[in-house]
Order: structure tokens, then C-alpha cells, then sequence
């Protein structure tokens, strides 16, 4: 189980987070709702370990982890994360369980793109792919900022579906879903 506790971040002299409490059980969803600015993404990158807080406790299964990122947690950040001049089936060997390979490699998007390099892709195509490698990765515990963002409603059905299957496996995903105010 994943366990945040007292998140506090401040920038400036102004308080963005104030004593967040977020637990987070083995294949549950979990949703961030909020305005734009509000702390959601700054929440997820706290909990993964590139954004330093004001203060913090985390814990997975009982034990303190400073940074999310030594493998146990993986983000999805809003922008893109693959390297333009990989090939994408190098990199993804890197990233994805060996015991999920071939699930992985079976979505039509990596079939379709697997030796290309991101430069060669358009945004939405990038997004789908980076979504795909985050949910099939290594990691215990998967954040998920934005991953419909370049995505058509139909793709964002499609990967609802793998993040539901995927939740089921990897314990958990937060996402963060933005509010529009008009």
C-alpha cells in the first residue's frame, strides 16, 4: 500500500499543498480532481521524488522511500519523456516486465511505431506510447498525470480499459483530471 501523509509545498511564501493525505490500495484507481494550478501535478512529481516539498512522509507496505523513482514508482509526466533519438523498442525493453512482454507488445500502436524514433511520431502517437510503456513497466505504483492529453476520445476509451486491466496487476494509478471553470 502506498501511504502519503503531511505533504506540505510552498512557493514563495505561499502555501500550494498544505497536509495532503492520500492512501492508495492495491488495485485501486485513484483520481485527482482540480483546477488548473491547484497542485495536482505537483502532488504526483512529490510522491515520485523530482519536485522537493516543504515536508513529506511516504511509505510503501510500511517502509519510508524518500524517491519514487528507484523503480517502485513510475510517472507519467504531462509532457513527453522519450528520447527523440531512440528507437522505441529499445527503450521499451528497458522499461517493461518481462512477464508482460508480450501483452505489451501486442497494442496496435507499439506494432506499429516499435523502430521508429519519437521524432518520426506525432504528439498523440508519442502520448499513447509513452502511457503504454508507464502502465506495462516495472514499477509497483504508477502516476499518470494528464494521459489523455493529444489523445482522441476514442484512444481515451481504449487506454481507460488498459488502465483498468493494468490497476489490477500494479496496485495503483493516480491520475489527475482538470476541472475547466468558464
Amino acid at each position: 500500500m502506498l501511504k502519503v501523509d503531511s505533504i506540505t509545498l510552498n512557493f514563495n511564501g505561499k502555501s500550494i499543498l498544505q497536509d495532503i493525505h492520500l492512501d492508495c490500495k492495491p488495485a485501486e484507481v485513484v483520481g485527482l480532481l482540480g483546477r488548473n494550478g491547484c497542485g495536482k501535478s505537483s502532488l504526483l512529481k512529490i510522491i515520485f521524488g523530482s519536485l522537493n516539498s516543504t515536508f513529506k512522509h511516504i511509505t510503501i507496505n510500511g517502509k519510508t522511500i524518500e524517491k519514487g523513482y528507484t523503480k517502485r514508482i513510475a510517472y507519467l509526466p504531462q509532457h513527453h519523456f522519450l528520447p527523440t533519438d531512440t528507437i522505441l523498442n529499445k527503450l521499451a525493453k528497458q522499461l517493461i516486465e518481462p512477464k508482460d512482454w508480450d501483452e505489451f507488445a501486442e497494442h496496435t500502436i507499439y506494432k506499429k511505431h516499435f523502430q521508429k524514433k519519437a521524432t518520426q511520431l506525432s504528439g498523440g502517437e508519442i502520448r499513447q506510447l509513452e502511457t503504454l510503456m508507464i502502465l506495462y513497466s516495472k514499477a509497483d505504483y504508477i502516476l499518470l498525470d494528464e494521459p489523455f492529453i493529444h489523445l482522441s476520445p476514442i484512444q481515451a476509451e481504449e487506454f481507460k480499459e488498459i488502465i483498468s486491466k493494468r490497476s489490477q496487476q500494479k496496485g495503483l494509478s493516480l491520475q489527475t483530471i482538470n476541472i475547466k471553470t468558464y
